[in-house]
């Protein structure tokens, strides 16, 4: 089923999806693309896939990046953790995966002080998948 125990959940980690997009609450932001950064731990039981060696058993990282690359492209979100959750609902999508973390970064934030990136993480599990970390 879903989810690896909850001790240490087996993960596929997506690290560094840059995508420019049209998300935010000024105006600016909601005219002009921006440049942001996301990062997915999927959270599942790979015990087959690592017996079988098949995609068919594990969820296929490619399809959760598609599902992440089409929500930030799609309708504008006013708040990052808006946007998180909807990504996190996507890739919930494929029914192999138990739990979701996602983290959006905003890389060149509107403030009016130097930082790296401001963002948001959030976790979402399917209903009746076992404790991830």
């Amino acid at each position: 089923m879903t989810g690896a125990g909850p001790d240490v959940p087996d993960r596929i980690e997506v690290r560094g999806l840059r995508l420019d997009a049209v998300h935010g609450v000024l105006e600016v932001e909601r005219r002009t693309a921006q440049p942001f950064e996301v990062d997915l731990d999927i959270y599942l039981d790979t015990t087959a896939a690592a017996a079988s060696d098949d995609l068919a058993d594990t969820a296929d990282y490619a399809a959760a990046v598609e599902s992440a690359a089409a929500v930030m492209g799609g309708p504008p979100h006013r708040l990052v953790e808006s946007l998180a959750g909807a990504i996190a609902t996507a890739v919930l999508g494929d029914g192999r995966v138990g739990a979701v973390t996602v983290t959006v970064r905003k890389l060149r934030p509107p403030v009016p002080h130097a930082v790296g990136s401001t963002g948001v993480r959030v976790h979402r599990a399917r209903p009746g998948a076992r404790p991830t970390a």
